[in-house]
């Protein structure tokens, strides 16, 4: 880990306004980052918490610089647009942070087309766009990381069954990892996935997996922050083409005690999906 962390460092995160993507937004802020907030929510939602204004109040007040940009990642002008007032604002871009995402966890009969094409335009399609905007100016960073929030290429059929276009629509974003791990290794780009051990308490747990019981047994989105501070302190050179999961990340850092992470520290921890 370098010393001063991540200070002066220019993150673009996409789907920051709530979730995982705030709270990797807002660790990194505490060590004097600047942040991009892609996202999409500019009004707030009746069901979701957050826009990209007041994730931008809050990376602000937590010690960071904040540029609030709505923009969907399934519309690459929108992207490249938002790319270029992240480098005029901040002067370049250090990071990447492909965090955004849809899910529809439905079997094949029941997954409407409209639902199909936007799992694969959000999360495979718009890893690609945002990475192919962000790569030349990362080209520039002294150390600079891609982290797509993915989970590990395992092609058993147990992860496909019950919901093939979802797995099917992360799986692409992992095998973004795969590939462009390699594609720049030689220049110095770190492309490396993250994914949880556990399930995490989001909005998306909240309404899709079963409300508050099932919150209770999730971790808060600060375990994937911590471990993604982790991953982007170190050297983009050493650290490439990996399928990070958070605890072993954290493991490894000598963190042993994990209840500060839980819902509930008497609940069973419900492990997430891919583990």
């Amino acid at each position: 880990m370098t010393p001063t962390g991540l200070t002066g460092k220019t993150l673009f995160i996409t789907g920051a306004s709530r979730g995982i993507g705030l709270a990797i937004a807002l660790r990194a802020a505490r060590d004097g980052a600047n942040i991009a907030i892609a996202a999409k929510t500019a009004e707030p939602h009746p069901k979701l918490p957050g826009t990209v204004y007041t994730a931008a109040a809050e990376v602000e007040a937590a010690g960071g610089k904040a540029l609030p940009l709505v923009v969907d990642i399934q519309d690459e002008n929108q992207v490249t647009a938002a790319v270029a007032r992240t480098v005029d604002t901040f002067g370049g871009i250090d990071i990447l942070i492909n965090n955004a995402s849809a899910i529809s966890l439905t079997p094949t009969l029941q997954t409407p087309m409209k639902r199909y094409d936007l799992m694969h335009r959000i999360n495979t399609r718009g890893t690609f766009v945002c990475s192919q905007a962000v790569l030349p100016h990362l080209l520039r960073s002294e150390n600079p990381h891609i982290l797509n929030i993915s989970p590990p290429l395992n092609m058993e059929a147990r992860w496909f069954a019950p919901h093939v276009a979802y797995t099917m629509a992360k799986y692409g974003m992992s095998m973004c990892v795969l590939g462009m791990a390699e594609e720049f290794r030689h220049q110095g780009v770190g492309v490396n996935a993250l994914w949880p051990r556990t399930a995490i308490a989001t909005a998306a747990v909240q309404n899709l997996l079963g409300g508050d019981e099932t919150i209770r047994r999730c971790r808060t989105p600060e375990i994937m922050a911590d471990a993604a501070h982790a991953i982007l302190t170190r050297s983009s050179r050493d650290c490439t083409g990996n399928f990070f999961i958070d605890e072993d990340v954290l493991r490894a850092t000598g963190v042993t005690d994990f209840t500060r992470y839980a819902v509930d520290p008497t609940a069973d921890l419900l492990p997430d999906f891919f583990v």
